[in-house]
């Protein structure tokens, strides 16, 4: 019986062994995305036996879903360059040869952070002109949302490589968020320009200069979760102290407020009364509904998601790839810095 494919507008390719959770959270977030968006096709990359024996379970339009093998798994305990150069037949490896060859969209993957960015530098390939390929994560705050970036790929980022961060932070925001003009700050130990190390004096007057980003100066750490800027600038130590220290300060005010809650008779009422405003107030705050985080400047998308990712976060990340694919994020990107290197 013939496939009708004639729908499918983005094809995303899923690491189905990444993750925590296993092959069931990857293929339950996949089934979930092309069941709710039918110009959506999501390529399984793993064991095929094992893919096959989860995705029975579920019912899917065929033309949507499709199982490409890969023999091999990159672990956590996999030293990731050499397990990019030695496991060719990794569901990581495999899925970003389907983006390098243009038979792929995107890759997502929940496994291996180093092999992902490893993969993604070496398979995928950075455009021309992009010195680094930083990570962008989107957190959540009191206004909507911002991008850090770099949050986990350039610990020994230059100058440079921040201006241009920078940009590719403001093009993602612009055309993948919805925000216009959006405004660029780089973390600092305060707002005023002539504070901060080395790497941080040297940037500042660059950004100010940059005509092509809205740069509003210095965001102190504080400022962050009360949505002080669109674009938040930084080296990856920075980036991903700060968005694991985001990460663990959220999930220790929710247990002390759930345990707030449920410490007397009183508060337990109270709680119930509550319960529909909370649960509003921390959907807002639920970094899942946004998807992963993207490794940007690329010749095409990579998408690393947490390794505890659910089915949920897993869906969201698909839609994030169509809306990047739809927005023509990879040429915005080309087009920016094929004008840097004409310059």
């Amino acid at each position: 019986m013939m496939e009708d494919t004639k729908n499918i507008n983005t094809i995303v390719a899923l690491d189905a062994m990444g993750g925590d959770n296993g092959i069931s959270a990857m293929v339950q977030g996949a089934v979930d995305a092309v069941n709710a968006d039918a110009t959506i096709k999501v390529l399984l990359v793993g064991v095929e036996d094992a893919v096959k024996a989860e995705l029975s379970k579920h019912q899917y339009p065929a033309a949507n879903i499709e199982i490409i093998n890969a023999t091999e798994v990159i672990t956590n305990d996999d030293v990731p360059t050499t397990a990019i150069r030695r496991k060719k037949d990794s569901s990581i490896v495999v899925g970003m040869k389907l983006v390098k060859e243009g038979k792929a969209d995107a890759f997502v993957s929940a496994g291996s952070t180093g092999a992902v960015l490893a993969g993604g530098i070496f398979i995928v390939g950075r455009l021309k002109g992009v010195e680094r390929a930083p990570i962008g994560a989107v957190i959540p705050t009191d206004k909507g949302v911002s991008l850090l970036v770099d949050s986990g790929a350039n610990v020994d980022a230059r100058s440079s490589h921040l201006v241009q961060f920078a940009k590719m932070g403001s093009i993602y925001m612009q055309y993948v968020m919805g925000v216009d003009k959006p405004r660029v700050s780089i973390v600092n130990i305060g707002v005023e320009e002539e504070k901060g190390n080395a790497l941080v004096k040297e940037t500042y007057p660059l950004l100010k200069e940059c005509e092509d980003i809205n740069f509003t100066g210095s965001i102190e750490a504080r400022e962050i979760p009360h949505g002080g800027a669109d674009v938040i600038v930084c080296e990856a130590f920075t980036g991903n102290v700060i968005l694991k220290l985001y990460e663990g300060t959220a999930s220790a005010l929710l247990g002390v407020v759930k345990k707030g809650l449920m410490s007397s008779l009183r508060s337990k009422i109270g709680a119930l009364l509550i319960k529909p405003a909370l649960k509003k107030t921390l959907k807002s705050f639920d970094a899942s509904q946004y998807g992963g985080a993207p490794l940007l400047g690329l010749n095409g998308l990579v998408v690393k998601t947490h390794g505890s990712s659910t089915a949920k976060e897993v869906k969201n990340t698909i839609f994030q790839c169509a809306v990047f694919k739809n927005q023509k994020i990879i040429e915005k990107l080309k087009e920016c810095f094929i004008i840097e290197t004409d310059k």
